[in-house]
């Protein structure tokens, strides 16, 4: 079955950086569009970067446009995401998506805090 499974978070000072990894397995990681999204306390989910299957197109979210960076190893069946210049309203948990046969996949996330 699809699994993912992200790690890399964190707690980090406004400024710098981390870089998150989502393992994936279960299903043919090289022919699907993979995302990442982010859920603070007491907000709803947000897409924050998508990368297509080659890495040919990446897209990101407003916030994190700059300072963030998707990227994927197709023979490690892996994704990443690259994050610098952290600030404080970057703290969420982070999720790795696959839309996998019409239904969207989770892993159970990595959380990561911004603060001094």
């Amino acid at each position: 079955q699809v699994q993912l499974v992200e790690s890399g978070g964190g707690l980090v000072q406004p400024g710098g950086s981390l870089r998150l990894s989502c393992a994936a397995s279960g299903f043919s990681f090289s022919t699907y569009p993979m995302r990442w999204y982010r859920q603070a306390p007491g907000k709803e989910r947000e897409l924050v970067a998508g990368i297509t299957s080659t890495a040919g197109s990446t897209n990101y979210a407003d916030s994190v446009k700059g300072r963030f960076t998707i990227s994927r190893d197709n023979a490690k069946n892996t994704v990443y995401l690259q994050m610098n210049s952290l600030k404080p309203e970057d703290t969420a948990v982070y999720y790795c998506n696959v839309y996998y046969y019409g239904i969207n996949r989770w892993g159970k996330g990595t959380l990561v805090t911004v603060s001094s």
